[in-house]
């Protein structure tokens, strides 16, 4: 029996990311999409709804994300949907659905001309970790010339 768990969105930041450091040391960057959609309803009335989409980077893609990625840029975001739930300081059991983060491609050309970035195509690598690699410094700078592609 097969599964698929992927979600694709192209859309803008809402947010500039927020990037953490775990007490494990993994980085961690959370930031929000927001995606539009139109249509001419019955009447032919134009008509527009925005839906808003929690995204979190791990690792390597986490630096690179908060790095980066600033409120306003178009993105293209592929991940898959993961369910948190907790308990509030009121009692109240909490739900949010996030999409992790795999890829992400910056669709406009913001940055290039600063950075001189040649290629704005940035993923992460679920099965490999950064844990276990002593020559990962999660406090250095994430440079152009480190990220692998």
């Amino acid at each position: 029996m097969y599964s698929l768990n992927r979600a694709m969105i192209l859309g803008n930041l809402t947010r500039d990311p927020e990037k953490k450091q775990l007490p494990s040391g993994q980085a961690v960057c959370t930031f929000g999409v927001a995606t539009n959609r139109s249509w001419t309803d019955q009447s032919g009335q134009r008509q527009e709804q925005t839906e808003f989409h929690n995204m979190v980077a791990w690792g390597k893609l986490a630096d690179i994300c908060s790095q980066y990625l600033t409120k306003g840029r178009k993105v293209y975001v592929d991940g898959r949907l993961q369910t948190r739930d907790w308990e509030g300081q009121d009692g109240v059991r909490r739900y949010r659905t996030e999409i992790v983060v795999d890829n992400i491609i910056l669709l406009d050309r913001q940055s290039n001309t600063s950075t001189g970035m040649n290629n704005n195509t940035f993923s992460s690598n679920p099965s490999a970790s950064n844990q276990d690699d002593p020559s990962v410094d999660p406090s250095q700078e994430i440079k152009l010339e480190d990220i692998p592609f």
